[in-house]
């Protein structure tokens, strides 16, 4: 058949009718055609250039001059073999069909699309296409029984199969004041369930003319025939997918075939929250120029001269110590400028040349030394609370700016060690090796202090992260790992305002609620990938626990959650590990024994 054939047959609307009705009604069936855009997608698609068939879904997007904007890592983010579903929103009702398969196919080429069998008449698309009868859903169709088995066989095979589950394009909810698809089908579930396939949950932005929104109230059949418009009408546009990251089986398993389809579905629209990328987002603060960096000389000077039994570990070249301010002047301004440089450097930083307060002048200071290069690679600010409260009171603790306490809550307390101001400078960052020095020295320094049986203080999430992925951190930290009698006695000065979103946070966290989980929406949210911050990670690690958030406005907007870790609670080898093993031993008998003294 010519293409011009294939066109005509292709893009015909038919009459319901006998052929003796159908000839009577031709003239009134070649204006319905015009008016539906039906003859003019069937002069595009007969004039579209010759070519291989797996390359179809391309060559109809640059007849439509439509540009796909993804990003490379988003791409990265599609598994290159193996058993694969990949779900997506229905926005537009054709051309996200078309980008979603030319994308897949730039990864792979073992791909199928369940999808309407009107579709199934193209030629190019029948390789790639499973048929089904979408209107109306996938459910409660005897005729869609084939279809779904050949999805499946298309998984075992190893293959990718891709679904627009809703079945319907998205379209205006009155009931829920908004434009998204209506509830996706169970047998993606039940598909999920009998593959034990991975899903890629893909998110389109956008929706259809208010036209195509107004005629579907009037009734569903006009927003159908609207499509061919709405096809048309994403000329010359630039489409935006957004990908996230695959969903393993072992995460969905345990669900009902209903609220794996809800999870599924909140995981794809929590793709809608995702922003713009941080570098365009991210800037400085202007300021002071920073102070230059003290010369290698005096602050070798002032590191030897700390007595040995302040210097908490070594490793190699590296050395962790603890100082006062008053013994550590020279480094406390070298310290002073790495802070600065390396919160500017995440869009954050005090403005001034130095980044010191009047806490310094009495809080402890921990930080690593690289003995052959000479230089500070990061520190830690570490406060006695039993001390300052002592001296000052609550107004001597640093996170007394950040949080109002009520005086119950250092008598339940008890001695502990305030930790914050933490950093490690820019060009050490890619290792983990300099945190995990850092905190074998905290260790060291419990182990040498075992009284302070709590750590607490200030935790950052930076502007480097999205609105919603600070705000999802937020509400699962507050519902899934705090301690909601102490959290009563502590309140931010300035509290991040939490709003429900209309999708993610309240289906997702229903579902579960673990670190991992987390983990796995930040990703998703976050254009480059990156999960929970490490600090936040490493406090969980240790038991932590999070009793309030503030905005704080004086360190650009950065977000500080007030953590508290009991180390009697915390898991013995992890104690072991930044303790040492006789140090971890030494804290828990002298904590076992006033258990038991406490207990008589």
């Amino acid at each position: 058949m010519s293409r011009n054939a294939a066109a005509a047959d292709i893009f015909r609307f038919r009459f319901k009718q006998k052929p003796l009705a159908q000839r009577a009604l031709f003239p009134l069936q070649r204006g319905t055609e015009y008016l539906l855009a039906l003859d003019k997608c069937r002069r595009m698609y007969a004039h579209l250039p010759e070519g291989p068939p797996e390359n179809f879904c391309a060559r109809a997007l640059d007849a439509l001059h439509v540009k796909l904007r993804v990003s490379p890592g988003d791409l990265a983010r599609i598994p290159v073999r193996g058993p694969l579903i990949v779900v997506a929103n229905h926005p537009f009702g054709a051309v996200e069909g078309l980008a979603l398969l030319s994308l897949l196919q730039q990864v792979r080429p073992d791909i199928c699309v369940l999808a309407n069998s009107l579709l199934h008449r193209i030629p190019e698309l029948r390789l790639s296409m499973i048929a089904v009868d979408l209107f109306g859903g996938f459910d409660g169709k005897h005729k869609n029984v084939g279809g779904l088995r050949k999805g499946l066989r298309q998984l075992a095979q190893g293959g990718v199969l891709v679904i627009f589950p809703a079945g319907e394009v998205s379209h205006l909810n009155l009931s829920r004041a908004a434009i998204d698809d209506p509830p996706w089908s169970q047998s993606l579930a039940r598909l999920v369930r009998a593959s034990s396939a991975p899903v890629l949950p893909v998110y389109f932005p956008g929706r259809n003319s208010l036209v195509f929104q107004v005629m579907g109230l009037i009734h569903p059949v006009l927003r159908t025939a609207m499509l061919p418009h709405e096809l048309l009408n994403k000329r010359m546009r630039s489409l935006e997918v957004r990908i996230g990251f695959p969903i393993a089986f072992r995460r969905l398993h345990t669900m009902s075939n209903a609220d794996m389809t809800d999870y599924l579905r909140s995981k794809t629209y929590l793709l809608r929250q995702r922003g713009q990328p941080v570098a365009a987002r991210t800037q400085a603060r202007p300021g002071e120029s920073i102070r230059p960096p003290i010369s290698a000389e005096l602050l070798e000077k002032e590191v030897l001269a700390i007595p040995p039994a302040q210097c908490l570990f070594e490793s190699g070249s590296y050395q962790v110590f603890c100082a006062a301010s008053g013994q550590i002047p020279q480094v406390l301004l070298e310290i002073g400028r790495l802070r600065e440089l390396t919160f500017r450097g995440v869009g954050e930083g005090t403005g001034r040349a130095l980044d010191l307060d009047p806490f310094d002048a009495y809080y402890t200071h921990l930080f690593a030394w690289q003995r052959e290069t000479r230089e500070i690679i990061g520190a830690y600010r570490l406060g006695r609370s039993d001390e300052i409260l002592a001296a000052a009171g609550p107004q001597g603790l640093y996170t007394n700016t950040l949080f109002r306490y009520r005086p119950e809550f250092f008598n339940e307390l008890g001695p502990a060690l305030e930790l914050g101001r933490s950093f490690v400078q820019p060009k050490y960052q890619k290792s983990y090796n300099p945190l995990m020095l850092l905190w074998k020295g905290i260790g060291r320094f419990v182990a040498k202090n075992p009284q302070y049986a709590k750590l607490f203080g200030p935790v950052s999430i930076s502007r480097e992260y999205q609105p919603a992925s600070r705000k999802w951190m937020v509400s699962t930290l507050v519902d899934a790992y705090s301690i909601p009698e102490l959290a009563r006695m502590v309140k931010a000065r300035r509290p991040l305002r939490l709003k429900e979103n209309r999708f993610g946070c309240k289906e997702i966290n229903k579902m579960t609620s673990d670190f991992d989980e987390m983990e796995l929406v930040v990703a998703d949210l976050e254009a480059d990938g990156k999960g929970v911050p490490v600090l936040l990670r490493q406090y969980l690690s240790l038991g932590g626990r999070y009793l309030a958030f503030n905005v704080d406005e004086d360190f650009s907007d950065v977000l500080d959650g007030l953590v508290l870790v009991d180390l009697r609670q915390t898991d013995r080898k992890t104690l072991e590990r930044y303790c040492g093993r006789a140090g971890a031993a030494e804290f828990l008998a002298l904590h076992e024994h006033r258990d038991l003294a406490e207990g008589f």
